[in-house]
């Protein structure tokens, strides 16, 4: 499976820990939207979409079968939002307010 497209969707700059929404596109043939990018201790993973249970826990609706696909799921992800960072530097983003 190839990963063909990686979007970011929404950037947060906040103290939080989810830093940014992403889709992906496998293969030309499928979109997976909502795969989040959290900064936890010190490092940087992606949360695959889920939803909530009725006894209020969370299932991946979604997700990688092997670690080797989930890690360069991951790094991908990752690589995107880096560069995401990159462009809204470069295009002059600002986390104060304008005046």
């Amino acid at each position: 499976m190839v990963i063909t497209d990686i979007k970011v969707r929404k950037l947060f700059h906040d103290d939080g820990p989810m830093k940014a929404v992403v889709s992906i596109t496998l293969d030309n043939q499928i979109a997976v939207h909502d795969v989040k990018v959290i900064h936890a201790r010190d490092h940087f993973f992606i949360v695959m979409p889920s939803r909530k249970n009725p006894d209020n826990t969370y299932r991946d609706i979604v997700h990688p079968i092997n670690s080797e696909f989930r890690a360069a799921l991951e790094n991908a992800v990752i690589a995107a939002y880096d560069k995401a960072l990159e462009e809204e530097a470069a295009n002059g983003f600002s986390e104060e307010p304008e005046a």
